[in-house]
């Protein structure tokens, strides 16, 4: 989604960080070999999570829906110096190019790759997360909302992608529409839970940063 005129965000694309060099090249490998590449963050998006990993610091990352590897790769920007990533993806197709660049960035044996249904992979880790990115499947937000939070440090931070998912949470909700129903019941939820503190920021597809107290 396009909220802006189109000379205004790319103004601010050119005055915002530029795009490192092995993200260009995993965002050119992206659009050159894999299905739709338009799920890729890319350069703007990238970026604020780039910054908002180095504000926050955190120890442990968790990420659902690695795709090709750039989110998680922008977040461990910001990673504490001991800490760890893990991210969720079940598209073992994709798994090969997300260790090439992940081992290209250096530090690569502090990411770890979980292939599998996320639902079935959450129960399983023993960890208390000081960042979260949502980005997979919107059908499935409330529940994994439901396992991490338990699972969250205090002052954890959740960032969530696609909440406004191309407008479709403020139009006619259609009867078969699995995702975008998931969707208005998650933002409602992040807007209202007792142990939440959010912000929906209207930034490409929107971009929820949640606050757990």
């Amino acid at each position: 989604m396009h909220f802006l005129p189109e000379a205004i965000d790319q103004y601010a694309v050119a005055h915002s960080q530029e795009e490192p060099e092995l993200l260009q090249k995993l965002n050119k490998e992206t659009w050159q070999k894999v299905l739709n590449p338009r799920m890729l963050s890319g350069h703007y998006q990238g970026r604020v999570l780039s910054l908002l990993a180095k504000i926050i610091r955190p120890r442990t990352i968790l990420e659902l829906g690695t795709y090709t590897g750039y989110s998680a790769l922008c977040m461990l920007e910001g990673l504490h110096p001991e800490g760890e990533i893990h991210t969720l993806d079940q598209n073992e197709e994709l798994y090969d190019l997300q260790r090439k660049y992940f081992d290209l960035s250096g530090a690569g044996d502090r990411i770890h790759q979980h292939l599998g249904a996320a639902l079935d992979i959450l129960p399983t880790l023993d960890l208390k997360y000081d960042l979260v990115f949502m980005d997979a499947d919107k059908r499935n937000y409330p529940k994994y909302l439901e396992l991490i939070l338990p699972k969250m440090n205090s002052g954890g931070i959740i960032l969530s992608d696609n909440v406004l998912w191309s407008g479709k949470v403020v139009e006619k909700l259609q009867p078969d529409d699995i995702d975008t129903k998931a969707l208005l019941a998650y933002n409602h939820t992040l807007a209202t839970h007792p142990q939440l503190e959010t912000v929906l920021l209207p930034i490409r597809d929107g971009l929820t940063i949640t606050r757990v107290k």
